[in-house]
């Protein structure tokens, strides 16, 4: 593509000596506009206004170069075009000095000398271009955060009716499912006493399927409804947060011989209710995946980065580490269905409830030895 010329206004009074400026810039990617005194000099710019650099001669009837260099600093539109000062008289300090106030960036002495003049002239034309490309990546990058910006709230518009339609959804289903499971139970306690075998296994089949959907559903519910929550964030003990799982987990703690161990936990600022499903299905997915030996969780956390730091350590079978990002996607399992219970909706939860709280959420595991999950709580959520 050809360049665009530069445009340059050459002012003055003497057109032997525009004349000679043409000669001395000459180039083709120049475009020269000239002007015979200030008048045409305020002519020209306000009809292209555009211009890399102005040439003016000081010394010119009805209006001098100073006069029309003060009238171009005036126009909101002119003002920052750079301006060189040309004149015949070996000038005092005091008309230099006068030049530069009136917004002059050169002041020169004719004869000028061609190869000062032309090295002068390219470095303004120089920073003309950079200027123009600046100009046009900032427009460019103006029509781009439109853009993401218009896209932004298109997505959050969809995921806000995605949430609303999982949640509705749903809700709707649970009333077949508890339907379905019912109509099972009275049909079976009508067989009861002369049963059939493999009628009952497929009975069987049916209800487990149904509680299986179920807690699917309850899952979606779960995970629907976190960015529904619209009750203000308040002060959290963790430790209150620990115990109150531990009581939710009683039974099951006692049952596999769970050994939680807890430092010293701070009081963050979140959703108490959503903190203590971010625990419980931390420490549940740490008994769930429990080696031969009995569990031990290990609970702490540290100030990092303007956030608390969570860890939940376990001593379980462990994860392979190429998995770290997968097992935090909905209805992602890394084993059989049937091998271990759970919907592959518990992971995904915690990680929308810890962004949700601008927080970030991994795993660092090795195979055997136990798996440790890190959360992040900011300090302070604006």
């Amino acid at each position: 593509m050809t360049e665009q010329a530069v445009k340059i206004l050459l002012v003055d009074d003497r057109q032997e000596d525009l004349l000679a400026l043409e000669v001395v810039l000459s180039n083709e990617n120049y475009e020269f506009y000239k002007g015979n005194s200030g008048r045409d000099a305020l002519r020209i710019l306000l009809k292209e206004q555009d211009f890399a650099i102005i040439l003016i001669d000081i010394q010119m009837p009805l209006m001098d170069g100073f006069e029309t260099a003060t009238l171009i600093r005036e126009n909101e539109k002119l003002k920052n075009i750079p301006i060189i000062f040309l004149t015949a008289n070996n000038d005092s300090q005091d008309n230099i000095f006068k030049g530069y106030q009136k917004g002059a960036v050169d002041y020169l002495i004719k004869p000028v000398v061609p190869e000062i003049l032309t090295a002068k002239v390219s470095v303004f034309v120089d920073l003309y271009k950079k200027n123009r490309e600046l100009i046009a990546q900032k427009q460019s990058l103006t029509g781009l955060y439109r853009e993401l910006a218009q896209r932004s709230e298109e997505l959050a518009r969809s995921n806000k009716e995605l949430e609303k339609f999982a949640y509705v959804a749903s809700h709707d289903m649970q009333e077949p499912i508890r339907t379905m499971v019912s109509f099972i139970q009275l049909l079976e306690l009508k067989i009861k006493n002369n049963p059939d075998e493999e009628t009952k296994q497929y009975m069987d089949f049916v209800v487990s399927a149904s509680h299986r959907m179920r807690d699917l559903i309850t899952g979606l519910l779960q995970y629907a409804r976190i960015n529904r929550e619209e009750k203000p964030f308040e002060e959290v003990d963790c430790k209150d947060v620990v115990n109150e799982v531990i009581e939710n987990l009683h039974s099951r703690i006692l049952e596999e011989k769970v050994i939680i161990e807890a430092d010293s936990l701070p009081v963050i600022t979140a959703d108490y209710v959503q903190i203590v499903q971010l625990f419980q299905n931390l420490i549940v997915n740490a008994i769930k995946f429990r080696s031969k030996n009995s569990p031990v969780i290990k609970i702490s956390s540290r100030k990092a980065d303007g956030s608390y730091l969570f860890s939940i350590e376990d001593n379980g079978i462990g994860i392979e580490q190429k998995h770290a990002d997968r097992i935090f996607e909905i209805f992602q399992r890394l084993h059989p269905l049937g091998e271990y219970d759970g919907t592959g909706i518990g992971l995904a939860i915690c990680k929308k409830i810890v962004e949700r709280f601008k927080g970030k959420i991994w795993m660092e595991s090795v195979r055997e030895k136990g798996t440790t999950f890190y959360f992040t709580i900011p300090l302070s959520i604006n």
